[in-house]
């Protein structure tokens, strides 16, 4: 097989590769990102690149424009190189600066913790001690003499386990030291095992890591372990967005193109990144971390302890765990002291992760007695319903599309996404706010739920999200994929290009608000319940964040709801590993939570596809269970008229 050089630039980086691999392999090789939401199966059209110089063979697709085709553009999955290239990745298919991740709650988490439990009991003990130095009248071994004062110290020595690498470096530490040791016990059940053996520094401090292992993005906590004191917060996107951007498309890319190691790494370096960075910037020792709690969905979960995923997406979908054993931090690949414990969040379904449970724990609606609901709107939409009593929990696929998958000019909230948009209801003329205030490079979650509901209001698109053609208005036009409405001109935009939303796209963000909305539907009348009976509805998750909950109604994709029914609680998921991080208490509570829900399969219900079908509309078939936007519809028709 030949070999090609491969350069990409705006990174100045080559690579030589054999010519059958295609252009996204070689730059993920590279580590250089190129946007690829489907995992590199040619079904997004979002990993666009430029051919420079060389020759090449790629093979047509509807993605792109003859305008395109013709300016050198190609899909970078589907292209090799005949000879040497120089590549150019255009701005729309980089990660860009500027970012919004969610890394915080809207609480206090310290006080928070103090008002739900108070003490901070880690799963692993802490204590210095002194051992009296071997003579010929003492002459016990090292580790019997450490059992001796362990025991002396409260803690039964009776099942005691201590493993190979400590048993090999305890007659240096001992004796280093002085015989003065600080040791870390972790306990279970009536056995107790010896995690760490280190001499005692006075004002030596342990440190703890919470860790939310999300779709789209990765954050990290650094925790004081002796007073619950939040060090610093890391966030990344999760380097796996370059295999694809839902679970699916990650699955898909584990067990059908062999990429299960590569994805496993790729986060696990995101975790060892960010926790390097706290580290040094706060002049920590790795080796004082002695727990890692993390929490995620359960295919982020699987693949973080690199686990086959493969069966969560075939029916009877059955994950390998929803609870998983405690192991060693190392075994996974992080780098942390040898001996760290590492902890994950119970599951309670295929598509209803620790990420959920941790967030009932941080709402803690386990212990409400009124009703209430909690969403986590991420890459996914995750739907809890309950009380002390009972909870249920479902999940529908909705977040991608919210995160710029299946959108033409969709992006993550980041700069040069149009994040607000409004229309003029007599001109039909809109205005944007872009993040960062440059020029536009595409729209995120909360500007496609803005521009969808300035559509309707305005009178751009009909209930079914069609565009009126009728209206002959220039921003309403033909183009490639059907009608579309140009948000942003070529000259004001930063891709050279108009940026729009097209039908389909305008198809694709009704389903997904449909699918949400309908996830709420089924559960309440599983219950025999309205929306009349629920007392709050939280809202969780990265995207969650963003959205503006009156356009969310308008749309269809919220209830309508009194505002103050409504409370954004911010990365819960961070949250409530958090809060397991710092008492084993809330572990248990917290698998108490996971054992508790029940769940509904949305794929197989009935009930749901036609709740589902119902919202297909905008708002809703049932435009009487929408008041508020009944009114704003009057409202905009008063305008228009008197205009």
């Amino acid at each position: 097989m030949q070999m090609r050089k491969i350069t990409f630039f705006p990174d100045n980086k080559t690579i030589e590769v054999p010519q059958d691999v295609h252009i996204l392999k070689a730059a993920n090789m590279l580590d250089i990102h190129i946007n690829a939401s489907c995992g590199g199966n040619a079904t997004c059209g979002k990993c666009l690149v430029t051919i420079k110089e060389g020759q090449f063979e790629t093979t047509q697709t509807p993605h792109l424009s003859r305008e395109e085709t013709g300016r050198g553009h190609v899909l970078s999955c589907i292209t090799h190189a005949l000879t040497d290239l120089v590549v150019e990745i255009p701005v729309e298919s980089r990660m860009q600066k500027g970012h919004k991740i969610a890394t915080a709650s809207k609480y206090d988490l310290q006080e928070r913790f103090r008002e739900i439990c108070g003490e901070i009991v880690p799963r692993t003990k802490k204590l210095c001690v002194t051992l009296p130095p071997p003579n010929l009248s003492d002459n016990i071994s090292d580790l019997e003499r450490l059992k001796r004062e362990i025991a002396k110290a409260g803690y039964s020595t009776e099942h005691f386990h201590c493993n190979h690498a400590l048993l090999k470096k305890m007659a240096k530490v001992l004796r280093e030291s002085d015989w003065e040791v600080n040791v870390t016990l972790y306990e279970t059940g009536n056995a107790m095992e010896l995690l760490e053996l280190q001499p005692c520094v006075a004002g030596q401090k342990r440190y703890g890591i919470a860790v939310d292992v999300g779709t789209t993005t990765v954050v990290v906590y650094l925790v004081d372990m002796e007073d619950g004191h939040i060090i610093d917060r890391g966030s990344t996107y999760n380097a796996q967005v370059r295999c694809g951007d839902d679970v699916i498309t990650r699955i898909v890319y584990a067990t059908e193109m062999g990429g299960l190691a590569e994805l496993q790494r790729l986060v696990v370096e995101n975790v060892n990144t960010l926790i390097g960075d706290m580290a040094e910037k706060h002049g920590i020792a790795i080796n004082h971390i002695d727990n890692i709690v993390i929490a995620g969905n359960t295919t982020m979960t699987q693949l973080f302890y690199g686990m086959d995923p493969a069966h969560i997406r075939e029916e009877p979908y059955i994950p390998t765990a929803t609870m998983f054993p405690l192991i060693r931090a190392k075994s996974l690949g992080l780098k942390v002291n040898e001996q760290t414990l590492l902890y994950a969040a119970p599951c309670v379904a295929s598509y209803v992760g620790g990420d959920i449970s941790a967030g009932v724990l941080a709402a803690q609606i386990h212990k409400r007695e009124e009703v209430c609901i909690f969403i986590d709107v991420g890459t996914n939409g995750e739907i809890v319903l309950g009380n002390q009593d009972w909870m249920m929990t479902a999940a529908c696929s909705a977040g991608p599309c919210f995160e710029g998958s299946g959108i033409k000019h969709g992006m993550r909230a980041m700069e040069g996404a149009i994040e607000a948009v409004t229309v003029d209801p007599k001109t039909l003329e809109p205005t944007y706010e872009v993040i960062g205030g440059v020029k536009p490079i595409g729209i995120c979650g909360s500007g496609m739920i803005d521009a969808l509901a300035e559509m309707y209001l305005s009178g751009v698109i009909d209930q079914q999200g069609k565009i009126r053609e009728d209206l002959k208005h220039p921003r309403i036009r033909l183009g490639d994929h059907g009608l579309e409405y140009v948000l942003a001109w070529r000259v004001e935009s930063g891709i050279n290009k108009e940026i729009v939303l097209t039908e389909v796209d305008l198809d694709n963000l009704i389903r997904a608000k449909g699918a949400i909305y309908a996830g709420f539907t089924t559960l309440l009348a599983e219950m025999g319940m309205t929306f009349d009976d629920i007392t709050k509805l939280y809202i969780a998750g990265g995207f969650g964040n963003y959205i503006n909950i009156e356009r969310a109604i308008t749309i269809g994709m919220l209830p309508d709801m009194p505002m103050e029914k409504f409370e954004f609680l911010g990365n819960t998921s961070a949250t409530g590993a958090y809060f397991t991080l710092l008492n084993d208490g809330l572990r248990k509570e917290l698998e108490d939570i996971a054992s508790k829900m029940t769940y509904m399969e949305f794929s197989v219900a009935r009930s749901f596809m036609d709740e589902y079908m119902s919202a297909l509309f905008l708002p809703h078939t049932n435009l009487g269970a929408f008041p508020s936007v009944r009114e704003m519809m009057e409202e905009r028709a008063r305008m228009k008229a008197e205009g």
